[in-house]
C-alpha cells in the first residue's frame, strides 16, 4: 500500500493560514486522531437582531448580470442556481493506487479503501454563497451586523467585484441561519421554481450538504480525483493564488453536474460533523445535536496545494471558526 513521505505526514500551519493542512497522523485526542486541520477563533459575534435595515447591499461586480437583485442575489437561471443530483451511490474515499496524494483520513475503513453510498436526490448550489447573497440575509433580518459586514468588505482589497466572492469570514451558525432564511423566501415567493417548490412541499429544507452529498456533487459517478477528472491541472480551479475570485470566473466545461468552484476558491463547510468512516447517514444526522464536534469542510481555497483540492479531501473546524479561506455552499435535502 502506498505511503505518503514523512514530511506530508508532519505537516503544519503554513504562513499566514489559521488551519492545519490535512495529514496522515495528527495526534491530537483519540477521536480526533484522524482531523485534517483546525482553525483559529476570531473575536466578533453577531450583534442584536432590529427589524429595518440600515445599509446598503455590496456594490455588484462585473458578474453580477449572472444574479437576481430582485431575487436575494440568486443565480439567474431556470433553478435559481440550484442543481439536482440524481439518486443513486457513488464511490466515497480514496483509493491510493489510484490517487497517490490521498490521505489515511479519506481511508474507508481498515479493509477497505472506498465505500459506496446510496444517496436520494438532492439539489445543489452551482455556486458557492456570495458576499451579495449574504448581504440580502442581512439586510431583511441584522442591520447592524450589516452594517459591520459591508465595511468589512470596502476595507478589503475586491473593490468593484466584492458582491461575486464566495462570503467568508462567517461561523457555521451564521450559514445555517442564512440557509434558514433562504428556505422560508423560496416557500413564500410565487417566483420559486416548480422543481424546487416540489422538493421543500415533499420535506426538503434548505441547508449545507451533508459530507456525502459534497463529495457526490464534486466527483460525480466515475469517480474522479478532481471535478474536472482523474489528472492534476491548474487551468480548471482558484488554487495556489493570492486571493478569492469572483464565483464561477473560472469555466470547468468538463467539471462534474456542471458545478464551479467545488475545488479551490474557499473551502466549503458542510452539516457534517467529523467522524472516522465509513459514512453513515443516520449517525451523521443524529450528530447534528453534539455541540462539541468539528464540523467537515471540503474542496480547498485558494491558497491551497494540489493536493488539498482533491474531491474526497476532508478538512474539519470549530462550528464558531470565522475564516477568510473558509465559506459555504447550499442544498435543497430531504436527508
Amino acid at each position: 500500500m502506498a505511503g505518503k513521505p514523512a514530511s506530508d505526514q508532519d505537516r503544519v500551519a503554513k504562513q499566514n493560514q489559521d488551519y492545519q493542512a490535512p495529514g496522515r497522523a495528527v495526534g491530537i485526542a483519540a477521536m480526533l486522531s484522524l482531523v485534517a486541520f483546525t482553525a483559529a477563533f476570531m473575536t466578533y459575534q453577531s450583534t442584536l437582531l432590529v427589524e429595518e435595515p440600515a445599509v446598503s447591499l455590496p456594490a455588484a461586480g462585473s458578474g453580477s448580470s449572472r444574479f437576481l437583485a430582485n431575487q436575494a442575489y440568486l443565480a439567474a437561471d431556470d433553478l435559481l442556481g440550484f442543481v439536482e443530483i440524481p439518486a443513486g451511490e457513488f464511490t466515497m474515499g480514496s483509493n491510493p493506487l489510484r490517487d497517490r496524494m490521498a490521505y489515511e483520513n479519506e481511508r474507508w475503513s481498515a479493509n477497505q479503501r472506498q465505500g459506496r453510498v446510496q444517496l436520494p436526490s438532492y439539489f445543489i448550489g452551482r455556486f458557492e454563497v456570495t458576499n451579495a447573497q449574504f448581504a440580502a440575509f442581512l439586510e431583511a433580518t441584522n442591520a447592524a451586523m450589516l452594517a459591520q459586514f459591508t465595511e468589512r468588505l470596502a476595507e478589503g482589497s475586491a473593490g468593484e467585484a466584492s458582491a461575486d466572492l464566495p462570503v467568508t469570514g462567517i461561523t457555521l451558525p451564521q450559514m445555517l441561519s442564512y440557509a434558514r432564511w433562504l428556505d422560508a423566501q423560496l416557500r413564500e415567493s410565487a417566483s420559486t421554481p416548480a422543481a424546487l417548490r416540489e422538493a421543500l412541499e415533499s420535506g426538503a429544507r434548505v441547508t449545507l450538504p451533508n459530507e456525502a452529498e459534497w463529495e457526490k456533487a464534486a466527483r460525480g459517478a466515475d469517480g474522479r480525483v478532481f471535478p474536472w477528472g482523474m489528472d492534476p491541472s491548474q487551468a480548471f480551479a482558484n488554487f495556489g493564488t493570492s486571493g478569492l475570485q469572483p464565483v464561477g470566473a473560472i469555466a470547468c466545461d468538463t467539471c462534474s453536474y456542471g458545478l464551479a468552484d467545488m475545488a479551490g476558491n474557499a473551502w466549503e463547510l458542510t452539516r457534517s460533523p467529523l467522524r472516522d468512516y465509513p459514512f453513515e447517514l443516520e449517525l451523521d444526522a443524529t450528530s447534528l445535536l453534539s455541540a462539541d464536534s468539528l464540523w467537515v469542510m471540503r474542496g480547498g481555497s485558494y491558497s491551497d496545494g494540489i493536493n488539498n483540492v482533491r474531491t474526497a479531501v476532508r478538512g474539519a473546524v470549530d462550528p464558531s471558526v470565522r475564516n477568510q479561506t473558509i465559506g459555504f455552499r447550499l442544498a435543497i435535502s430531504h436527508l
